[in-house]
């Protein structure tokens, strides 16, 4: 399948593609006009993204609940190390990633982010884990808006791809994602540093597909670089204001039988000065789900998860010994990174994994 390439940029030296992402109306989607399903169902099943257009009455409210959120973000992070690190990484859907935990995008790299994240599940407690610093009676609400809001929307989707594809009953999607039975959804918070590709050792978010059914992505900064099915070559996602960047994750990929796509996609540095910021809603299936995976095993979506994250936090060397359906949920690759840089010093990480508290 081709892939429409609207225009290049220069980065790193060279010119990369700008990808064209189709375009879904929320406010269509609520109304399950037939047009509108039947492009959200080929979009899943030809690139797994899109955008979602947020520009209506039905959707401004979220966009609000995202510009609040990124105030609550700014306070976070412009803590002292010390304030995060109190609340740590309680578990892998909640807490507190530093800079470096995980590998970065390029070879002999970590990353160049540090994550805050509250799940869904948390956030109903009568008394949420949540760091001290973003816990007063706003900042709850706030979370608590955004992780709502953030779920009304990707019911949405599910919904309307149910109906697209003549689901009915129990082999809904949302059946599976039912909002009172434990999960690992959860909101998180990104914040990438300053970083230059050529020297620097902590760069972006390495390429991977996400754990979740869906992925609902704010961000208002380039940098985020997907590579869709057929492609070789990774390209940037425009941000685009109004509306959030849609990606289908593996759980939804394995629940459509292998229809879907999931999305591989990366962060890189854009803009080498500046800071960036995204926040992102990751929809999971109920942890008992059971799904067949890209190798043919029986898995529950906890299973799934719980194997991808490990994945994620282990080192170079032990990554690379995993199967590469983990990192990339059984999507091809038609080739090899084209932008890795080479002649690295490897970057030792035996002290950047964050502890997972017990919970």
């Amino acid at each position: 399948m081709a892939t429409k390439v609207s225009r290049t940029v220069e980065w790193n030296g060279k010119e990369v593609p700008v990808y064209a992402m189709q375009t879904i109306s929320f406010s269509a989607l609520l109304s399950q006009e037939p047009a509108e399903l039947e492009k959200l169902v080929r979009c899943c099943q030809n690139e797994g993204y899109f955008y979602l257009d947020l520009n209506n009455i039905d959707g401004r409210r979220f966009v609000d609940d995202y510009q609040e959120t990124l105030k609550l973000m700014h306070h976070f992070f412009e803590s002292p190390l010390e304030v995060k690190n109190e609340y740590g990484l309680i578990t892998p859907h909640l807490g507190y990633e530093p800079i470096g935990s995980r590998n970065g995008v390029l070879e002999n790299t970590r990353d160049g982010y540090e994550m805050v994240k509250v799940s869904r599940d948390e956030i109903q407690r009568d008394s949420p884990h949540i760091p001290r610093n973003i816990k007063n009676s706003t900042d709850l609400k706030i979370l608590e808006n955004a992780i709502s809001g953030n779920n009304i929307m990707s019911k949405a989707i599910l919904s309307g791809l149910s109906t697209g594809l003549g689901l009915s009953g129990a082999r809904r999607f949302e059946n599976l994602h039912r909002n009172d039975r434990p999960s690992t959804s959860t909101l998180a918070m990104m914040h990438y540093i300053p970083s230059d590709p050529v020297h620097d050792a902590n760069v972006g978010h390495q390429k991977h597909t996400d754990i979740s059914s869906l992925t609902v992505l704010f961000t208002e900064q380039w940098g985020l670089q997907i590579r869709p099915p057929g492609t070789k070559e990774f390209g940037f996602v425009e941000p685009k204001a109004g509306t959030a960047i849609i990606n289908v994750g593996d759980s939804l990929r394995f629940a459509s039988e292998h229809v879907f796509q999931s999305c591989i996609h990366r962060v890189v540095p854009f803009d080498y000065s500046e800071h960036r910021y995204s926040v992102a809603y990751f929809l999971r299936a109920e942890d008992d789900t059971m799904f067949v995976d890209s190798e043919g095993r029986n898995v529950t979506s906890r299973q799934w998860h719980d194997e991808k994250f490990a994945a994620f936090l282990a080192s170079p060397m032990d990554q690379a010994k995993t199967p590469s359906s983990l990192l990339l949920g059984g999507m091809k690759e038609d080739e090899s990174d084209v932008y890795a840089a080479a002649n690295r010093k490897p970057v030792v990480v035996e002290e950047m994994k964050p502890a997972v508290k017990a919970h």
